[in-house]
C-alpha cells in the first residue's frame, strides 16, 4: 500500500508583527491572504472570497478585522492608509483594511490585538401562552397592557422583507421599521458613519427597496422569521409576535465579526437619536475563531455596549444532540477518539475543524491517525505540541488511494485568555476514518469537532465516538458558541411550548433535543433561560428561494405572505428579546444587568425542569421565562440608567438645598422615591409637590416618579 506524508511548514515570512498580540492561525492568514493578493497581480479568486471577511469596495480589495487599542493609538493615521473606521466601543474597533496596506497597517503604533474577522451562521401563539406573554398582552394583574411600544429591537440576520404586513402596525397603515441596513447591497447610499452598504432610512425607501438582496444565504427568510417572532403584529393572523407595537431596526449584515460590531453600533446610533431604549437579538453564532469563555474581542466589545445600556440577547446554539466535545483531566496519559466528518449534501463542504483547549500554564500535544475498519492505523501525522509549534502546517497524508489534507495552527497563550490552543483542520477522507489522538503531562483540555465549509461558516458540530474498548466517546457538554458565550449577553435556551388540548391535557414542554447545554470551559454557567423554540409559526419573506412548509399565508398590497413553522434557539431567542422589550417599556430605567437579573429572579419551574438551584442548570439555564412576573418585578424596581426622556414635570431649583419642587404633574401618583447613585431608596415621601431635602448630604440624586402605568425618573443635585 502507498503511504507517504507530505508536511509544508509556512513560516511568518511576509509581515512583521511587532507587539501585536495575534493567534498563529491569524498570523498564517494575513500571510496566505498577501500571498495570493501579489501573486495574482492584486486580484482574488471567488474561493478566497468566500472564505475570508474580504469585500471589494471602492476599486478596492478590504479584509474585515477586529483590533483592540492602547491609548498611545492614532486614529488618524488609519485615513492615510484609506482603513475604514467602523464601529468602536471602549478599546475594541471594527476596521476594513485595504489588502495593499496592511503591511504599513501593520507597523502602526498603539495596537495591542488584532484578529481576522470570524465568520458567522445563522443557527406563535403557543408561544405566547408558554411565556405568559398573552397575559401581559391583556395586562392581568399589571397597571397597563404592554406591547413593546417605544422601544427598539434591532435584529442581526439575513432574508427581511420589508414589505411583510407582520411589520406594519395592528391596524397595517405604518411600517414599524425605523431604518434598514443591507450590507450586502452596494448601490447605497450608505450610513453616514459607515463606507459600505446601503441604509433605508424612511419608509419611502423601505417600499422601493422590498426586501434586502441576495447574500451568501440567497434570498434567505430567517431574518424575517425571527423578526416575526420578537414583534410581529400578526398581520391578521393568530401568530402575534411578543412586542408587536415596538420599532424595528434591521441589519442584514456581513458575515462576519466586524460587521457585527458596525451593526451593532449604527443600531447605538439609532437609539440615541431616538432617545430610546435598544434591544439586539442574535440568532447566529459560531465556533471557528476566538475564545468560547467570554474573553474575544467580540465578546468584550458587547460588554461595552451593554455598560451603555444596550440589552443583548441570543440563541445558545443547536448542538445539544451532537456528542462534538471532549474533556479529559490529563495525568501523563493519551486519549484517543474517532473524528466523524458530515455527510449531508451541501454546497461548500470541506471537512471537520477540530478545537482544542488547554488550561492557562499547561501545555498539549495532538496528532490525528489515519485507520482502517478494524482500527488498525495505517498511518498518521506527527505529534504537535501547543509549546513548540510557532508554525502553520499545511500537509496532506497518502494511504493508497486516499488523500488526506490538514493544517494546524497552535498557541502556546491566546491572546485574550492566554490558554494554549489549537485549531486542526482536516478535509473529509474517502473510506478511511480518523481518529484524533492527545497528551499532556497534566491540566484539563477540551476538544470540539465542528463541520468546516470552504466559507468558514460551519457551525454545527460532529461526534466524537469510541469504536475501540480504549477509545474516548464524546459529550454535549459545554457546547455554547459565541456570542452566546459573551457574560453580559442573555443566552436562550430552547424548550416546546406547553398547551392543553380539548380536554385540560398539558402536552409539551420538554427541553428541546437540540438546545446547546453549558456551561463555558471556564465553569460559567450557561445558557441563562429557556423559551419556546420548537415548531414556532411565524412570518416568512416573500420573496425568499429557501424552502419552508406553509402553514397559512395572509394578502396584504396585493401580495401573497406567507407562515411557517421553524424551530431552533434562533426561534427561542427573538421571543426573550420581545420580552426584554416589554420589560423596557414597562421600566426604560432598567440596566442591562437588572434586565438580565430579574428574568433569572421570576423564572418558571415545572415537572420538565425540575428544581434549579441558585447555580442554575446547564440545559435549562436558570429555568423557563415568565414574562408576566418579569413585567410585574419590573415596574416595581428602581433602574439605575439615565435615559434621556421627554417628561411633562420638572423640579426646581436645581441644584438645591433645603427644598426641591415638583412642577407639572398632572397624572395621579402612586409613589415618588429619592434614590442615590447606589439605586439604594433613601426616601419616599411626597408632600404638596415638594420635597425635604435638607438632611441628604452633597451628591446625584435620582427623583423616580410611579404613575398608574408608568415610570418616569429625573436627576437633581444636593449642594
Amino acid at each position: 500500500m502507498k503511504k507517504y506524508i507530505v508536511i509544508a511548514v509556512l513560516m511568518i515570512t511576509h509581515f512583521s508583527f511587532g507587539q501585536i498580540k495575534m493567534s498563529q492561525n491569524c498570523k498564517f492568514d494575513l500571510n496566505f491572504i498577501e500571498t495570493q493578493y501579489k501573486s495574482n497581480a492584486h486580484k482574488l479568486d471567488q474561493k478566497l472570497l468566500h472564505q475570508y471577511p474580504i469585500y471589494y469596495l471602492s476599486n478596492r480589495y478590504y479584509l474585515a478585522v477586529l483590533v483592540k487599542i492602547k491609548s498611545n493609538f492614532n486614529k488618524n493615521e488609519l485615513k492615510a492608509l484609506n482603513v475604514m473606521l467602523g464601529g468602536q466601543v471602549g478599546t475594541i474597533l471594527s476596521l476594513k483594511i485595504p489588502l495593499d496596506a496592511v503591511v504599513s497597517f501593520l507597523e502602526l503604533k498603539g495596537i495591542e490585538t488584532l484578529q481576522i474577522a470570524g465568520k458567522i451562521k445563522p443557527t406563535l401563539n403557543k408561544l405566547l401562552v408558554d411565556t405568559k406573554v398573552d397575559s401581559v398582552h391583556r395586562g392581568l394583574g399589571l397597571p397597563e397592557i404592554y406591547s413593546g411600544k417605544d422601544v427598539l429591537i434591532g435584529i442581526t440576520d439575513w432574508g427581511f422583507d420589508y414589505s411583510s404586513p407582520m411589520f406594519y402596525d395592528t391596524l397595517l397603515q405604518d411600517t414599524r421599521i425605523l431604518a434598514a441596513w443591507d450590507q450586502f447591497k452596494t448601490s447605497g447610499p450608505h450610513p453616514s458613519n459607515f463606507n459600505y452598504g446601503t441604509e433605508y432610512a424612511s419608509a419611502i425607501d423601505l417600499a422601493n427597496a422590498a426586501a434586502d438582496t441576495a447574500n451568501i444565504y440567497s434570498y434567505a427568510t430567517h431574518g424575517s422569521h425571527v423578526a416575526g417572532i420578537a414583534g410581529g403584529s400578526g398581520a391578521g393572523t393568530v401568530f402575534r409576535g411578543v412586542a408587536y407595537e415596538a420599532n424595528y431596526l434591521m441589519v442584514t449584515f456581513l458575515v462576519d465579526e466586524s460587521a457585527v460590531l458596525d451593526a451593532w453600533e449604527w443600531m447605538y446610533e439609532k437609539a440615541l437619536q431616538e432617545n430610546k431604549r435598544l434591544v439586539i437579538n442574535m440568532s447566529w453564532g459560531l465556533y471557528h475563531t476566538g475564545a468560547l469563555d467570554g474573553t474575544s474581542l467580540l465578546s468584550q466589545a458587547l460588554d461595552n455596549y451593554a455598560e451603555q445600556g444596550v440589552v443583548f440577547v441570543t440563541s445558545g446554539g443547536n448542538n445539544g444532540d451532537v456528542d462534538f466535545h471532549v474533556k479529559h483531566d490529563f495525568l501523563n496519559d493519551s486519549i484517543k477518539t474517532r473524528v466523524n466528518f458530515y455527510s449531508g449534501a451541501t454546497n461548500n463542504l470541506w471537512g471537520q475543524s477540530i478545537h482544542g483547549w488547554g488550561d492557562a500554564g499547561n501545555s498539549f500535544e495532538a496528532r490525528f491517525s489515519i485507520v482502517d475498519g478494524s482500527g488498525q492505523v495505517l498511518n498518521a501525522s506527527p505529534w504537535y505540541n501547543t509549546s513548540t509549534l510557532t508554525n502553520y502546517i499545511d500537509s496532506i497524508i497518502v494511504v493508497g488511494n486516499d488523500t488526506v489534507a490538514y493544517n494546524l495552527s497552535m498557541d502556546a497563550s491566546y491572546p485574550t485568555n492566554g490558554r494554549p490552543q489549537m485549531r486542526l483542520r482536516i478535509k473529509k477522507p474517502g473510506v478511511l476514518r480518523i481518529v484524533l489522538e492527545s497528551t499532556a503531562p497534566s491540566g484539563t483540555v477540551h476538544f470540539w469537532n465542528v463541520t468546516e465549509l470552504s466559507t468558514d461558516v460551519g457551525n454545527w458540530g460532529m461526534d466524537f465516538t469510541a469504536i475501540l474498548p480504549d477509545y474516548l466517546a464524546g459529550d454535549a457538554n459545554y457546547g455554547i458558541g459565541a456570542p452566546a458565550c459573551s457574560g453580559k449577553a442573555i443566552t436562550v435556551a430552547a424548550h416546546s411550548a406547553a398547551y392543553a388540548n380539548f380536554n385540560g391535557t398539558i402536552y409539551g414542554g420538554q427541553k428541546a433535543n437540540f438546545s446547546s447545554v453549558g456551561p463555558l470551559m471556564n465553569g460559567n454557567l450557561k445558557p441563562d433561560i429557556s423559551a419556546p423554540g420548537v415548531s414556532v409559526a411565524s412570518s416568512i419573506s416573500s420573496y425568499t428561494d429557501n424552502g419552508f412548509s406553509q402553514i397559512t399565508s395572509v394578502n396584504f398590497n396585493n401580495r401573497t405572505y406567507p407562515f411557517a413553522r421553524f424551530s431552533g434557539t434562533s426561534m427561542s431567542s427573538p421571543a426573550v428579546a420581545g420580552i426584554v422589550a416589554l420589560m423596557l417599556q414597562a421600566n426604560p430605567f432598567l440596566s442591562p444587568y437588572q434586565v438580565k437579573n430579574i428574568i433569572i429572579q421570576t423564572r418558571r419551574l415545572d415537572e420538565h425542569t425540575g428544581m434549579i438551584g441558585p447555580n442554575g442548570d446547564v440545559a435549562w439555564g436558570h429555568g423557563k421565562i415568565n414574562a408576566l412576573k418579569a413585567i410585574k418585578v419590573a415596574v416595581n424596581t428602581v433602574g439605575v440608567l439615565e435615559v434621556a426622556q421627554p417628561i411633562d414635570w420638572k423640579v426646581y431649583p436645581n441644584p438645591t438645598h433645603q427644598i426641591l419642587y415638583i412642577e407639572g404633574l398632572t397624572e395621579s401618583v402612586k409613589e415618588m422615591q429619592i434614590i442615590n447613585l447606589n439605586g439604594q431608596v433613601i426616601a419616599s415621601e411626597m408632600s404638596n409637590n415638594k420635597v425635604n431635602v435638607a438632611d441628604l448630604l452633597p451628591g446625584f440624586y435620582v427623583l423616580r416618579v410611579q404613575f398608574e402605568n408608568k415610570v418616569e425618573q429625573t436627576t437633581f443635585i444636593v449642594e
